[in-house]
């Protein structure tokens, strides 16, 4: 289980787009997460026309470290880091540890 997830809402902490919020489009596989719109580069393509691939320059989102990112508090307007808690009915949820309150309640 995974403290950020897919379909997350999370604010970069460090680097140069420290502040921006966006969305976890993926979790890869060795501790990096894709967010929409943060960490955006310029990707230089061959065209192949096999795939129906035009050449040319592209933007696209890199990968960012998990530890750079945290999930997005929507009261507090914040991000605040995320433990793990496991209710009276034995479901494991999340939380966040600065207010208490459960991330995903469903």
């Amino acid at each position: 289980m995974s403290k950020i997830r897919k379909g997350d809402q999370v604010i970069v902490r460090t680097g140069r787009d420290k502040g921006k919020r966006g969305t976890v489009l993926r979790v890869l596989t060795d501790d990096r997460v894709l967010v929409e719109g943060v960490n955006v580069v310029k990707r230089h393509t061959r065209p192949n026309p096999q795939k129906n691939v035009t050449g040319g320059i592209i933007d696209k989102e890199a990968p960012i470290h998990r530890s750079n990112v945290a999930l997005y508090n929507a009261t507090s307007s914040k991000g605040e880091r995320v433990g793990y808690r496991n209710l009276e009915d034995g479901r494991k949820v999340r939380f966040f540890k600065k207010s208490g309150e459960v991330v995903d309640a469903k």
